[in-house]
């Protein structure tokens, strides 16, 4: 209350002397002062309002918005693309991506894995995994379906989902924290060097153990804030059609196959020896015993 009698007062004082002035014919000079007199009555008054009003919320128990904690979702993300195209340019593309990679520098983009197997046209597959900095991800995507397309690739699919880390992250900081705090009585216990030996012996150990938590808590985090910092990208390559499809093709898929299906029949074979081989030593050797048990019997009658 007294601060809306003081925001009256300002404004009638205000007002009376601007009658004044016109009601006495001043000068020019004399109404720029008083116009700049009622401006700087204004912007108090306004000051006074915001004042007023921070009373009143506070008085309310109501927090200002502009002091209400936002939380932004951490967010790992994962991004998969995959191109088709002829056998023999696989490896080519996937030499130009991963030199696109390494003309970011490391700090942009790293090269986790690359790999490519398979020797048939119909059955090449080749995957580079990397790791960019979440905010040249998408654009980094960009350039690679560029090269892409540059080498005349199909872009078959890509995707991008997300994992949320930020529960993960605030309870791995608050285990980290508490872990922290225990770490600290323990070893006040231990400067203080009060109580038995055996207690000062359990707190040592309990000191191990704690700072070993401690460091499996920071590693988890820094692992999580790795994955937020630095988005994972898998990009596979595989071939459509098969290249050539000429009459030869069967034949030599034929005489490709020829040496496997010899190699399980000379392992079938084998087995086969190991299995019924010693079955029949034992077989001839129980009828030769026989006989031999026989022939004395023979004799005697």
């Amino acid at each position: 209350m007294r601060k809306q009698w003081i925001i009256v007062t300002l404004v009638s004082s205000a007002l009376a002397l601007s009658a004044c002035s016109e009601s006495s014919d001043m000068t020019f000079e004399g109404v720029n002062e008083a116009s700049e007199s009622i401006a700087a009555d204004a912007e108090m008054v306004t000051e006074a309002n915001e004042e007023a009003a921070e009373v009143d919320m506070a008085a309310s128990g109501l927090p200002s918005l502009d002091k209400v904690p936002v939380s932004l979702p951490q967010l790992a993300y994962i991004y998969d693309f995959r191109w088709q195209m002829p056998a023999d340019d696989i490896g080519k593309l996937q030499r130009r991506h991963a030199s696109l990679c390494e003309q970011q520098g490391p700090a942009s983009c790293q090269i986790l894995g690359m790999s490519k197997s398979g020797e048939e046209a119909d059955e090449v597959t080749g995957l580079l995994q990397l790791a960019v900095a979440s905010r040249q991800a998408r654009a980094f995507g960009a350039l690679l379906e560029d090269e892409a397309e540059d080498a005349g690739a199909e872009q078959v699919s890509a995707e991008i989902a997300s994992e949320e880390l930020s529960k993960q992250v605030v309870d791995t900081e608050a285990r980290l924290k508490s872990r922290e705090e225990l770490r600290d009585r323990l070893q006040n216990v231990l400067r203080t060097r009060k109580g038995s030996v055996e207690e000062l012996v359990a707190a040592e150990r309990s000191v191990a153990q704690v700072n070993q938590e401690i460091d499996q808590a920071r590693s988890w985090l820094k692992e999580m804030e790795g994955r937020i910092a630095y988005s994972r990208i898998n990009i596979r390559y595989e071939t459509g059609v098969p290249v050539s499809s000429d009459f030869l093709s069967p034949v030599k898929s034929a005489v490709n196959s020829l040496g496997s299906i010899l190699g399980y029949m000379a392992a079938f074979l084998i087995l086969l020896v190991a299995i019924v081989g010693p079955i029949a030593a034992l077989v001839w050797l129980g009828q030769r015993m026989n006989r031999q048990f026989r022939k004395p019997e023979e004799s005697a009658s």
